[in-house]
């Protein structure tokens, strides 16, 4: 089997798991952010750098609760998901939102079409060597000077690691390897937040503001 072939089976996997529990995932999502005073700040500071500046896509969008939040903020926003069970109920929650069902890998923009991105806890399911070419492919599609926002399982001093999440395998990462990987794709960092998980969660949760700068794909050392 080649690369490719183990790359699309893996998408096909997870995508077939999150439409086996898609109500449920729902149902856990739907108001989560209330409870997150921090993570709502960090979604304010990227919706404050991005507003008005052009269209932004919500990577991964789930059931949508982020992508809808990101509306209420004033955003010219859409959504992308593999699950076409988690599509479906994001279109009936988040009305007026365009959502598709698709691959973040492989993005149906132009070069530079975008202002801004978030990838909100949807990198977690991939083998870690696969994350360069979909943090290129965020690249690929944001403007120079656009930003993206970047929030996953941070690793708490150890290692890239799998844990076993509830869906599907998920990877935990070092927050200064998450941030090496997206500067190596063409993203500079803009802050940072790290936050202790809460009684609920096992894990403290990372999140990462970047911002492109230059053309896609070029040596920003030249």
């Amino acid at each position: 089997m080649n690369e490719s072939s183990r790359t699309t089976d893996h998408l096909r996997a997870t995508a077939d798991a999150y439409d086996g529990l898609a109500d449920l995932y729902a149902d856990h999502a739907r108001g989560a952010l209330a409870c997150l005073p921090l993570d709502r700040a960090v979604i304010s500071a990227f919706a404050d750098l991005v507003r008005g500046a052009g269209p932004v896509i919500e990577l991964g969008s789930g059931s949508g609760e982020v992508t809808g939040h990101l509306r209420d903020l004033g955003l010219d926003v859409c959504g992308v998901d593999l699950s076409p069970a988690l599509v479906a109920i994001a279109r009936r929650e988040v009305p007026g939102v365009a959502f598709r069902v698709g691959s973040m890998g492989d993005l149906d923009a132009a070069d530079g079409a975008l202002a801004g991105a978030v990838s909100w806890y949807s990198l977690i399911h991939l083998p870690p060597e696969e994350v360069p070419a979909y943090l290129a492919e965020f690249r690929r599609v944001l403007a120079p000077g656009g930003h993206l926002l970047l929030a996953f399982f941070e690793a708490e001093g150890g290692p890239v690691a799998p844990f076993d999440h509830a869906v599907a395998t998920a990877y935990r990462w070092p927050v200064e390897e998450m941030a090496a990987a997206a500067g190596t794709a063409g993203f500079t960092e803009v802050g940072r937040m790290l936050r202790e998980p809460l009684e609920e969660e096992r894990f403290r949760r990372g999140h990462l503001l970047m911002r492109a700068d230059g053309a896609p794909g070029s040596d920003r050392s030249s």
